[in-house]
């Protein structure tokens, strides 16, 4: 069997479903490269910073890198604007949806809303609200978008950086992409992991 027999869904049977179920799953193991491939296109999106959109991504997840942040709080800083290609009005959206089944939930939601949290830094400057983000005040990760963008956001438009190279962090996205989708004990509800770790982050310079 080479393709299903059915031109409808409505029409298919048993066999053409268990001829497509594996083939599913073989594309979908591919995610994470797919992802980690996606992130080229940002090399070419809107222009007027010192940097790209790709070199804003790769400083950001850097600058998480040597606080020490866990994975999924690197892959989420690496992976945070890969909606600017094809989504520009809702692109932190865009980028929650695609990461939701691998990271943990803390970090979804920041990435979700990271888009409000930033305007705390240009918003009235361009005849906006800075603190549009205080609808969020009552969330328990307030903090920590807060934080991601003071830290790891709004500051990574640097061309004397030194960013670590892309490639570095291919390992940790394809590991990250890798995990069951929207396994519990991945999305950890509730739970909050800090972004600095500076024992980690000790480590890390040491051994660079």
């Amino acid at each position: 069997m080479e393709q299903v027999k059915f031109t409808e869904m409505q029409q298919g049977d048993v066999e053409d479903y268990a001829f497509l179920e594996p083939l599913e799953i073989e594309y979908a193991s591919g995610t994470g490269q797919r992802v980690f491939d996606s992130l080229d296109a940002l090399d070419t999106s809107f222009s007027g910073f010192q940097i790209s959109r790709l070199g804003h991504s790769v400083q950001s997840a850097t600058r998480a890198w040597r606080d020490g942040a866990d994975i999924d709080w690197v892959v989420s800083a690496l992976l945070h604007d890969i909606g600017d290609v094809y989504a520009p009005y809702n692109h932190d959206e865009y980028a929650a949806v695609v990461l939701a089944p691998f990271v943990r939930e803390q970090c979804t939601w920041t990435v979700k809303v990271h888009a409000d949290f930033q305007k705390y830094y240009y918003a009235d400057k361009v005849g906006g609200n800075k603190d549009v983000r205080d609808k969020y005040r009552d969330h328990a990760c307030f903090d920590d978008c807060a934080d991601f963008c003071a830290l790891w956001d709004q500051n990574s438009f640097d061309p004397a950086y030194d960013d670590l190279p892309l490639e570095f962090f291919r390992p940790m996205v394809l590991e990250v992409f890798a995990r069951k989708a929207f396994d519990p004990d991945v999305l950890r509800s509730g739970v909050r992991e800090p972004l600095v770790n500076d024992t980690v982050a000790a480590q890390r310079k040491k051994a660079a």
